[in-house]
């Protein structure tokens, strides 16, 4: 696939989209994700780039902890001992859904959107971004603040900012 930029110079100008597009095709590399309290979001942005397919190959929205671990084999152990909103999750989501598809980069993406279902432990807007390379899984704890779509859409723009900075 080739994508024409007319001027290089104007990356910073770019929404993110174009900007992961751009460093995504530059170096070749694959993208996969796994989503959960942003429900798609992220997958919706990614392809709002045309020629994301060049390097964005999967994104499932594993919401259910069934689907998190049938889908993307995310160890029930984990759900069990952390809960499904946690960084072992949100690792073990990235990890699963990259080794799937055999991507260079596999986006996991677990939280609490609310308006219910937090606690003192977890409140709601909490969220955990992980990105997992092959050599390295790193894990970003997030705390969001508003309404239900307030805390996706923040969400998926600070994971769309990892992607930006990562690759």
């Amino acid at each position: 696939m080739v994508v024409n930029i007319s001027n290089p110079n104007t990356i910073n100008n770019m929404g993110l989209e174009q900007k992961i597009l751009r460093r995504f095709l530059k170096t070749g590399k694959t993208l996969s994700i796994a989503e959960s309290c942003t429900g798609g979001l992220i997958a919706d942005n990614l392809t709002n780039a045309a020629g994301a397919s060049a390097f964005f190959l999967l994104g499932v929205v594993a919401y259910d902890n069934a689907a998190k671990t049938k889908t993307l084999r995310v160890p029930s152990s984990l759900l069990v001992k952390h809960g499904a909103v946690s960084a072992a999750v949100a690792a073990a989501m990235a990890e699963g859904v990259r080794k799937i598809l055999k991507t260079d980069v596999g986006l996991g993406v677990t939280g609490i959107a609310g308006p219910g279902g937090g606690s003192a432990a977890k409140p709601v807007g909490l969220v955990f971004i992980a990105q997992s390379t092959g050599k390295k899984t790193t894990v970003k704890r997030c705390l969001f603040k508003g309404s239900r779509l307030a805390v996706k859409k923040q969400a998926a723009q600070t994971a769309l900012k990892i992607l930006a900075k990562s690759v």
